[in-house]
């Protein structure tokens, strides 16, 4: 079965891709859209860029702290902080530009830990609370805005029935999310028993890593959520919880697609969530976004695994010298 979805995801993802982009090229069908773009990402200011780097700069560090939560849950503590950061840096920069992100930050993570002693089995556990800490960001960020603001959920109104855009579905998805979270942390602060998944032995976090993990998440969903909001025109009167809210949606939907890095998907969403800001300057956003959270990510992240590899082929034919001579 594994196999299969091997080949069944990237598929599904192909598809994702190609129907977002008719369906973009129906949006902007007509409109000079390279002219105006360009002039848009003219308009942005220093400060705003600076902002919008910051961001993202906040958004990668939210996600080194993921895998040193990891390691502390597993009891690893001999890993430098700064091996942990490349280390984080290189899987997430992969696995967002490339999809999948669970199996192919599996294959990064496995190729670097276990140089720093780690099992298969301590890797497969730290790859599953990093998507653990992900998902209890999403869940508990989404709770918090729908039940503060349940309007927010109108804005996908056209995209999803009626009922599960009004406010009083909106306001009980919120308390549904909280109450989810709240198991969550009680089940750590009780110590519940471990969840089996197939092979891999998953036990709820002790309070000190539960704690760390209510920070981390919603850390990086605001950080990277900050990049658009700072590349948005300015003076515009979008708030920042909206842009939040809209990204948590977005971004949810694009990484369900396998779409790799949610191309297409992530902007269509986006785009129609957003109807009070003029759709070119909405797309001028995000391509700031995939420029500074995906693409100079990307370029600096291969550049460390080739680093990585060189070292690695170095050590390697040390040894094979060593043991013939």
């Amino acid at each position: 079965m594994k196999k299969i979805l091997e080949y069944v995801w990237p598929l599904v993802g192909l598809a994702a891709v190609i129907a977002s982009f008719y369906l973009l090229y129906g949006e902007f069908r007509g409109e000079s859209v390279g002219e105006e773009v360009w002039a848009d990402l003219r308009a942005i200011s220093v400060s705003h860029w600076i902002a919008a780097g910051f961001c993202s700069l906040l958004a990668y560090a939210a996600l080194a702290w993921y895998d040193r939560i990891a390691l502390l849950h597993l009891g690893v503590k001999h890993i430098s902080m700064t091996f942990i950061s490349l280390c984080s840096f290189t899987t997430y920069a992969l696995s967002h530009n490339i999809g999948a992100s669970v199996f192919s930050g599996a294959v990064v993570r496995y190729r670097a830990y276990s140089t720093k002693g780690l099992t298969a089995g301590q890797v497969a556990v730290l790859v599953v609370l990093c998507s653990y800490t992900f998902g209890l960001g999403t869940v508990l960020l989404t709770g918090l805005l729908l039940t503060y603001q349940p309007s927010l959920l109108g804005r996908l109104s056209g995209m999803l029935p009626d009922m599960l855009t009004n406010e009083h579905t909106a306001l009980i998805i919120g308390l549904s999310c909280l109450g989810a979270v709240a198991l969550y942390v009680i089940g750590s602060l009780m110590h519940f028993k471990p969840i089996d998944l197939g092979k891999i032995h998953v036990m709820y976090p002790r309070p000190e890593v539960m704690i760390r993990q209510m920070f981390a998440a919603p850390l990086e969903l605001i950080g990277a959520a900050g990049i658009i909001y700072f590349a948005l025109p300015e003076g515009s009167s979008t708030p920042y919880i909206v842009v939040l809210g809209t990204f948590l949606l977005s971004f949810s939907a694009a990484l369900v697609s396998h779409a790799p890095g949610g191309l297409g998907v992530f902007e269509l969403i986006f785009i129609k969530a957003m109807p009070d800001v003029p759709r070119l300057k909405v797309l001028t956003a995000l391509l700031v976004f995939r420029l500074l959270y995906l693409i100079i990510p990307l370029l600096f992240a291969l550049v460390v695994v080739l680093l990585f590899e060189r070292g690695r082929l170095a050590e390697t034919l040390r040894g094979r010298a060593d043991s013939e001579s």
